[in-house]
């Protein structure tokens, strides 16, 4: 369910605290109905954080709610955001961030990387204040996680450091960074014999 912005319209995310009063009033607004209940929300915003979307994703239960990525990109992407943060409430008033908090969080800085749309940062919100995930530094933590990284990023991450460990700079035969010279021999596992001899 997308949020009506008329007064958020052309608003622009400036500091955390920018998204814990935007959302305080979201959350007033929506708290007359399922007060007790985990909502999830998606704020979509353009190159220079203006907000072009705000969007309720999920609402759970009153310890939980349930993220999938295919709910938090969706209208983002459908909208053209280039980067977005996430922002759900603790109805227990507690600002602390579960583990299943850091865990979605991860999983969708993860997911951010491969369609190219940042997770900036995760709020946790209630009648108390907020907890930002980027302003205590946890996601800097959750982007070095590799728990949700695809396999292919993996062998990438590999290689960089394997050429950062031997040196970039090589220009040597057999360098990956340079061709063999004419002449000179590649070994290839097909130039065995089957023994691999």
């Amino acid at each position: 369910m997308e949020i009506r912005l008329s007064k958020l319209h052309k608003t622009k995310i400036e500091v955390h605290a920018d998204v814990y009063e935007i959302m305080r009033m979201v959350l007033q607004r929506e708290q007359k109905i399922d007060r007790n209940r985990e909502h999830l929300w998606v704020i979509g915003l353009a190159a220079d954080n203006t907000i072009l979307l705000v969007e309720l994703v999920s609402m759970g239960s009153v310890t939980r709610t349930i993220a999938e990525p295919m709910e938090i990109f969706s209208l983002a992407l459908q909208k053209r955001c280039v980067k977005i943060i996430l922002v759900h409430n603790h109805p227990s008033g507690s600002l602390k961030p579960s583990v299943a908090d850091k865990d979605t969080t991860d999983r969708m800085i993860q997911v951010g990387r491969i369609v190219d749309v940042p997770v900036l940062d995760h709020c946790i919100i209630s009648d108390q204040g907020y907890f930002s995930f980027a302003e205590d530094g946890l996601m800097d933590d959750l982007s070095k996680s590799l728990k949700y990284v695809a396999p292919y990023e993996l062998m990438a991450r590999g290689r960089q450091l394997g050429k950062e460990k031997t040196g970039s700079g090589r220009t040597g035969a057999g360098s990956p960074d340079r061709a063999p010279d004419e002449g000179q021999r590649v070994c290839d596992h097909r130039d065995h014999g089957a023994d691999g001899a």
